[in-house]
């Protein structure tokens, strides 16, 4: 992960999928207002149609921030305050619903004092241009008095009275339009605004989440009963014939799975330890977490921003006192050394990565640091090490010092230890669409945009391409047969530089992330696995596959044909999601049935496992009883392929053309999204003159192909999806989600007032959204099992300023389970201490009765 818990994790390619309200309609269009910032937003299918925010700049652009706190009062009644300290002005609102589709705002702003030379700002809409074909173009009302989108019954006004001091499209750009409240000067003073959204056709008004979820509040659900140091469910027996990792030899990758060095077939379900968690926790704690993920259900574990400024101390010690990068922290290194032994005991494998967001001083003797640095003691290198040698050898040198490292405790160098599972060159940096751009012209890197432009003009030169448009990082076309290039070399590189130190796993170059298209991926083919990251928002289970992608989606198109591919993180934000306990569900399975090698969630933990430590947010699932509710389940789940792999195979072959040629992402093609509803989606890489280095894949003879990227493979009247194999249902519309195979029945999402029934068991809550999974922990399935895991998942809120205990929604409602007479119903403590709990017998069923008083997210039967 590139950012760290204390910056937003937030990039502008996924801005839109974070801003949205769920939207689980008959229609597939809904307006309602944004939680985040208290403005209107318009869905699609789930998918995002137009997005609002506010935005305010000082002088010369300079971007100021807008604090905002939203409220909701009552059903469709809300409240809104604001501040903006560097403008000098306060902002409040409230929302109303005064008619069936229309919401009106009344603002009041009271700048403080007049203010000249800035900017101003106000409201920024944005419109999803691929709808424009359908709706039409917005237009502008006269009067500054806002716009309207739609050129039928479909309609979408914004309207200011009395209008505003500037409403235009920015840059002539018809997909955005700038509505400011205010433009230099600022006018000390009051005034009041009144905005209205009015709907039309068939565009219904949809309550916030908040409102769906309900308005409950959460003080008065009980604690979480998570203990952190232990777990109630003991899952370790998947571990136990690995114990200690690497007892069957090397990891390998063959054809598209992984294997031991026997030719066992390996499944790896993970996680990721990082920055503070590594470092700072005590030995003890640390000895007790080994076993505790192996109790949850891990095989694996990635160790993460070793190496990031912002952890102190991290791998190379004090980041504040370093003169260079030169030399390793012996005390860091002694931390890494004991987790690694730790887990290697528990049966987990490790996952290590080269970089992730190192810095390089003015003490590594960096060509052209002053240019990177801008002034500062440190400089980052991401898109810098493509074409900068000595930033190369930098991280050879580090990647020889950490991999040839000896454990203190294992006697091992962690290349020669075979529970490390394998290798990333560098995290999060790819120049085909991220940091080619850091390398431009205008970016004030003269020295590094010449050694860009070099190689530029000789690949230019070389494939006979136009060299004015090859060094085009932004742009479809040449550049991206260039910059997949460079990149190539450089992991060439680096990989056969890994292997002469003796590195003997899988390596990978780095992940396909943050809105990459298809284009990334042949870079990537350069390793021995493809990765890829995905983050997604609320309301995965209702992105409607034939309009809106999701979190998945963006996974399932970089499966590349003829490789594995892994997934070293994936996660949701904003926390805390309320519907964050279906997502290890939805990928596990999702996973299985795709057939990918290994899932990593980001992450296990950033912060060190001490008592004064703990607090609640996304990056530390460890004390999360709403993501760890369901991450046993989902761990059993995908490492048992109790989720069968699918028996249809889709591979998308493009043509050179279409690869490089167009931006082709899970965003923008209904291919990529419908057919892994499906199917098993992968992608071919094609024969491509200009990069001779790029395998063209061998499709197998039973795949179907696939060559339009507009080709749906679902009805386009479609409400849901049901896989090839018949056990995984998606009900977008609905918003349900169910499983039913012989060893885990599941269902998960709108369950409140919809009564789910599969094989051996039926779900009936009131709570509105839920989690229900059943299990067998034999070799027997449900009905025949006597020892049963129930996994149960809701809303988890932590207390104000993220303080733990989390407040955990009781669940209200029952459960129906089949199986055979004579077993009883458990909870386990914290402490391990088992108590009996009622449930009725009847016909072959039991049932359990969920009061809405109580929580525990584990029950069993046995």
């Amino acid at each position: 992960m590139t950012v760290a818990s204390l910056r937003p994790r937030m990039r502008a390619s996924v801005l839109l999928a974070l801003l949205l309200p769920l939207a689980a309609w008959a229609t597939p269009w809904t307006a309602s207002v944004d939680e985040r910032n208290g403005l209107p937003s318009v869905t699609r299918g789930g998918g995002p149609a137009m997005v609002a925010r506010f935005d305010f700049w000082g002088s010369d652009w300079s971007w100021t921030g807008m604090g905002t706190e939203f409220k909701v009062d009552g059903p469709f009644q809300y409240s809104l305050k604001g501040k903006n300290p560097q403008l000098e002005f306060d902002l409040t609102a409230t929302i109303a619903k005064p008619q069936a589709q229309t919401l009106s705002w009344d603002f009041d702003l009271d700048a403080h004092r007049d203010k000249s030379g800035v900017m101003g700002g106000g409201m920024v809409f944005t419109f999803d241009p691929s709808l424009f074909k359908d709706m039409g173009e917005p237009a502008l009302l006269p009067g500054n008095r806002g716009w309207a989108w739609g050129n039928g019954p479909r309609r979408v006004e914004m309207r200011f009275e009395p209008g505003l001091a500037k409403v235009y499209f920015e840059r002539g750009d018809t997909s955005e339009v700038r509505a400011f409240f205010y433009t230099d000067p600022i006018r000390g003073g009051q005034q009041q605004i009144k905005a209205t959204l009015n709907v039309t056709g068939d565009i219904e008004l949809a309550p916030t989440p908040s409102e769906r979820f309900g308005l409950a509040d959460p003080a008065t659900w009980p604690d979480d009963q998570l203990p952190w140091r232990t777990s109630p469910v003991d899952l370790s027996f998947l571990n136990a014939g690995e114990k200690p990792a690497g007892k069957r030899g090397f990891v390998k990758a063959v054809g598209e799975q992984l294997q031991f060095a026997d030719n066992t077939p390996v499944r790896f379900w993970g996680t990721n330890l990082a920055a503070y968690a590594l470092f700072t926790t005590p030995d003890e704690e640390v000895k007790l977490q080994a076993k505790r993920l192996s109790a949850l259900g891990f095989n694996l574990v990635r160790l993460h921003h070793h190496d990031s400024p912002w952890v102190s101390p991290n791998v190379f010690g004090e980041p504040k006192s370093l003169r260079n990068t030169r030399e390793l922290s012996a005390e860091a290194l002694k931390k890494l050394d004991w987790w690694i032994k730790c887990l290697k005991d528990e049966g987990i494998y490790v996952w290590l990565d080269m970089h992730v967001e190192r810095v390089v001083t003015a003490g590594d003797d960096i060509y052209a640091f002053d240019e990177l640095a801008k002034g500062e003691q440190y400089a980052g290198i991401k898109g810098y090490a493509y074409v900068n040698v000595t930033v190369q050898q930098a991280m050879k040198r580090f990647a020889q010092q950490y991999l040839t490292h000896v454990n203190s405790f294992t006697g091992l160098a962690y290349k020669d230890d075979p529970a490390i599972a394998a290798v990333l060159i560098t995290n999060e940096n790819d120049v085909t669409q991220h940091f080619g751009n850091a390398l431009l012209p205008d970016k004030g890197v003269p020295l590094h945009t010449r050694l860009y432009m070099d190689q530029a003009k000789a690949f230019a030169a070389r494939s006979q391409l136009p060299a004015d448009k090859t060094w085009r990082a932004w742009e479809p076309g040449p550049g991206k047969l260039f910059l997949n290039d460079l990149e190539h070399r450089f992991n060439v590189d680096m990989i056969e530089h890994l292997r002469g130190l003796g590195v003997k796993v899988p390596i990978v170059t780095t992940s396909t992330w943050g809105g990459n298209g298809l284009a990334a991926l042949p870079a990537l083919t350069t390793g021995n696995l493809i990765d890829a990251h995905s983050y997604g928002g609320i309301g995965q289970l209702e992105k409607n596959p034939l309009t809106s992608d999701g979190m998945v989606h963006w996974l399932g198109a970089a499966q590349v044909v003829g490789l594995p591919m892994t997934v070293t993180e994936w996660n949701a934000e904003p926390f805390p999601l309320p519907d964050r306990h279906s997502l290890p569900l939805y990928v596990a399975a999702t996973a299985s049935h795709q057939g990918w090698a290994a899932i990593m969630q980001y992450a296990y933990s950033q912060q060190a496992f001490l008592e004064g430590w703990r607090r609640a947010d996304n990056w530390n699932a460890y004390n999360d009883p709403a993501m760890m509710a369901t991450m046993p389940a989902a761990a059993l789940l995908y490492r048992r392929e109790d989720v069968h792999l699918a028996k249809t195979r889709y591979v998308f072959a493009p043509t050179p053309a279409q690869l490089f040629g167009k931006a082709i992402t899970p965003a923008n093609s209904v291919m990529l999204r419908t057919a892994m509803e499906k199917g098993r989606l992968q992608v071919a890489m094609p024969q491509t003159p200009e990069l001779p280095w790029l395998q063209p894949a061998v499709v197998p003879q039973d795949a179907q192909l696939l060559s339009d990227p507009d080709q749906a493979l679902l009805e386009s009247t479609a409400s849901e999806s049901v896989t090839d194999t018949g056990e995984i249902r998606r009900n977008w519309q609905q918003g349900l989600y169910t499983l039913d195979t012989p060893l885990t029945q599941a269902a998960t999402g709108w369950l409140g007032g919809h009564p789910v029934k599969l094989a051996a068991i039926e779900v009936q809550l009131q709570t509105p959204y839920a989690s229900v999974v059943v299990q067998s922990l034999e070799a027997k399935p449900l009905g025949q099992s006597r020892h049963l895991l129930i996994s149960l998942g809701s809303r988890a809120v932590p207390r104000p300023e993220d303080v733990t205990p989390f407040h955990v929604e009781p669940l209200q409602g029952s459960l129906s389970i089949a199986a055979p007479a004579g077993l009883k119903l458990y909870s386990r403590s914290a402490e391990g201490k088992e108590s009996t709990l009622p449930a009725a017998y009847k016909d072959g069923h039991y049932l359990i009765t969920f009061d809405g008083q109580h929580m525990a997210n584990w029950l069993f039967l046995k």
